[in-house]
């Protein structure tokens, strides 16, 4: 089911929103994809916008942001997902296994659990139409 989502998704929606792609630029192995993007008829301003994150062996996202306006809905699609939202614990997330994020929450950590093997994410925001920029790294 997953896999026709993705798939039908890559096929439908034109792959927009560059900049959530760029702003993992410098992130280790993490390719970030705008997989679908679609406005909802019934909530007048908002937008549903899937990202697929693929982490290599060892690989991370940088600690960051999301729209003040997001709510985001992630489910791991392959391998293991250690994550760390605001101040509390690290989990580890495997596959099938799903998290979610607030409006104004902060990703500390977001990274594959293992060295050795890649893991994959599905997020699914609840945003702004408007909203272009989708991650924005936190400044150290």
């Amino acid at each position: 089911m997953i896999r026709k989502f993705l798939f039908a998704s890559a096929l439908l929606a034109p792959i927009t929103l560059a900049q959530a792609a760029a702003a993992h630029s410098e992130d280790k192995d993490a390719k970030v994809t705008v997989v679908y993007e679609h406005e909802l008829p019934n909530v007048p301003g908002k937008s549903m916008k899937a990202v697929l994150v693929e982490y290599g062996p060892g690989g991370f996202s940088s600690a960051h942001t999301h729209p003040e306006s997001a709510f985001i809905y992630a489910t791991i699609l392959e391998g293991a997902i250690n994550s760390q939202v605001n101040d509390g614990p690290v989990i580890t997330y495997r596959a099938g296994e799903s998290f979610s994020e607030y409006p104004g929450d902060r990703h500390g950590v977001s990274a594959n659990a293992s060295d050795t093997e890649p893991a994959k994410l599905l997020a699914v925001f609840v945003v702004d139409t408007n909203e272009t920029v989708l991650t924005t790294p936190i400044e150290k």
